[in-house]
């Protein structure tokens, strides 16, 4: 079985260790998949993880499989019941990156819908006003021709929220198979945002499949601040990998 790429460590003492995670990697284990950050990274770290006899890398947040950026664990009990209680009482400070499809009315806004489950569809969630209360704000980072970089600050931490909340104000994520229709409704090509779609005189090769510019969740976990067990204020940052810097400087391109 291969090995997976090294994880990129951005912060680590004893008490914490934040990394970047990738996308298409999953934070824990899943019943059909071999790797996730939780083990890899233990195994980067030579420390027993979570559901081992004796964890010291543990759980205290989670990012969505196909979503990059800051992820943080804990090291010890007493760190992780000191970062669980603020991502618990949402008093750790969030911000991601989002290409959205469409271009907002406003610099700035806020989404406070609550959330539930979909009672259709099982993997996903839906706005519903007797669901758990859930607040997000934005900001215009960037407009393009027919899409948005916006910076997001969700400050409470329901599944799916950023997602879920964009897509209900019409600014879905550009590419997100559950809360947005297909970039390119071929059935051949993968999913994803192609240069095709929007770069109107750009022609394929007619002997290739288009490979998409990103084919992942366009959402990027960039800065984490909070308070670290020993009582600072500590921030920790992630720029954009290169699939969401590459789909910037194309979109931003025709744009001009």
């Amino acid at each position: 079985m291969p090995e997976s790429p090294a994880l990129k460590i951005l912060f680590d003492d004893p008490d914490i260790v934040a990394v970047e995670k990738p996308a298409g990697l999953a934070t824990i284990p899943g019943r059909d998949e071999s790797f996730s950050v939780l083990h890899d990274l233990a195994a980067q770290l030579g420390i027993p993880a979570t559901g081992t006899a004796d964890p010291r890398l543990r759980v205290v947040h989670r990012l969505d499989k196909d979503t990059s950026g800051v992820l943080l664990f804990a090291k010890n009990t007493g760190a992780q019941r000191f970062l669980s209680e603020q991502f618990q009482n949402n008093t750790i400070q969030k911000e991601y990156l989002a290409i959205v499809a469409g271009r907002p009315g406003a610099n700035e806004g806020s989404i406070d819908a609550a959330l539930a489950p979909h009672p259709a569809h099982p993997k996903r969630m839906t706005v519903f006003k007797h669901g758990r209360r859930a607040l997000t704000e934005w900001k215009l980072e960037q407009k393009f021709r027919d899409y948005a970089l916006l910076r997001v600050f969700p400050k409470t931490g329901k599944t799916h929220q950023i997602r879920v909340h964009l897509s209900h104000i019409s600014l879905p994520l550009v590419v997100d198979p559950l809360y947005n229709s297909p970039m390119n409704p071929d059935a051949a090509l993968p999913p994803g945002l192609f240069l095709s779609s929007f770069k109107k005189d750009y022609r394929p090769n007619k002997d290739q499949i288009e490979r998409p510019l990103i084919a992942r969740l366009t959402l990027h976990a960039e800065k984490l601040t909070f308070k670290h067990p020993n009582g600072n204020e500590l921030t920790i940052e992630c720029p954009p990998p290169k699939d969401f810097r590459a789909t910037l400087a194309q979109l931003a391109k025709t744009s001009r």
